[in-house]
């Protein structure tokens, strides 16, 4: 009876169970995304899709001063060779005039000379000659075998340069593929939320904007044309007219004041001298994050232009608005 008395208590707990079981709430597969999550996740893939793309703008400086050295090897080489075969041309007629001359002994040629002293010193000036030759071969020869080892390690390093960039390419591709999917998960949001995460997009940009912005010379004209640019599109590679990256606005800015800027966040951080926080001036550079990688332009009052990201373009946000690395003053 005891044993019947177990048995019936254990089933009748596992009902209690099983029914205690339905009532619970399943729980959601997946939990609907929070639109802080959405934002900082977007705003991170903007950031690597902006390291990917000053990648690869520098690897594009690069090669295209590796193409121009490899040129200037290859016209260097060709000089050389001029040279070289102009000695190489003197030699051979003086070879093919001692072999078609007389045979006679250079004894029998003083004893029978004329002036046997003058015979003698040509003889030391033609030694001499050869010798010079001689040395003019070992130099050019040595010049034209390190003349083809640059050659040879500059297209090395061109191919390098091409798959680096290649790579690069693929690199950027997968980043614009996970802002796809960032933006497809935005749009899953409610447009209320989605509205607000705009909305605060768009007021950091136009919160604070100057009236004026007071820069005077070169300074005053590259300020003039990134301002009048804010609100414009970013566009990864872009340098104008309606969209940039952000060396492009940069580039195109100090451009317009006469001031030749590689398209490059750190190609331009070394395009200057480097100027204290403390001593920024308006047209000043700024440059962000470690290795640096994004570039704005300081216009005072605390305050930056610069193309920001795909979701904002170009606008005016704080000095401190991102990792702060340091400045530079150009022109």
């Amino acid at each position: 009876m005891t044993h019947d008395r177990k048995r019936l208590g254990s089933a009748l707990l596992g009902i209690t169970a099983i029914a205690a079981i339905g009532f619970v709430p399943a729980s959601p597969a997946q939990a609907e995304p929070d639109i802080s999550d959405v934002e900082q996740r977007v705003d991170r893939l903007y950031h690597e899709a902006e390291q990917a793309q000053e990648r690869y703008n520098d690897a594009k400086l690069d090669l295209a001063d590796l193409r121009d050295e490899l040129g200037s090897l290859r016209a260097d080489e060709r000089r050389q060779d001029a040279r070289l075969e102009a000695v190489r041309a003197q030699v051979t007629d003086s070879v093919r005039r001692q072999y078609e001359g007389e045979s006679i002994s250079t004894v029998g040629q003083v004893v029978v000379s004329d002036d046997p002293a003058a015979f003698l010193g040509q003889l030391s000036t033609m030694s001499s000659y050869t010798q010079l030759q001689d040395t003019l071969f070992a130099d050019y020869s040595t010049e034209v075998e390190a003349l083809s080892l640059r050659e040879e390690a500059t297209a090395d390093r061109t191919a390098e340069i091409a798959a680096t960039t290649e790579q690069l390419g693929k690199e950027k591709a997968a980043v614009e593929s996970k802002l796809d999917e960032a933006k497809d998960l935005l749009a899953d949001l409610e447009a209320e939320e989605r509205e607000r995460l705009t909305s605060t997009s768009r007021s950091t940009s136009t919160s604070r904007m100057p009236a004026s912005v007071p820069a005077s010379g070169r300074a005053a004209a590259a300020v003039s044309y990134a301002m009048a640019q804010v609100g414009d599109a970013y566009v990864y590679g872009a340098t104008g007219d309606s969209a940039f990256d952000c060396s492009g606005l940069t580039m195109r800015a100090w451009g317009a004041a006469g001031v030749g800027l590689p398209h490059s966040s750190s190609a331009q951080y070394g395009s200057g001298p480097h100027i204290a926080a403390s001593a920024l001036q308006p047209g000043d550079l700024v440059f962000y994050y470690s290795p640096i990688s994004h570039v704005g332009m300081y216009i005072g009052n605390g305050m930056i232009v610069h193309a920001a990201n795909p979701s904002t373009g170009v606008q005016v946000a704080g000095l401190y608005s991102m990792p702060y690395v340091g400045a530079v003053r150009p022109g």
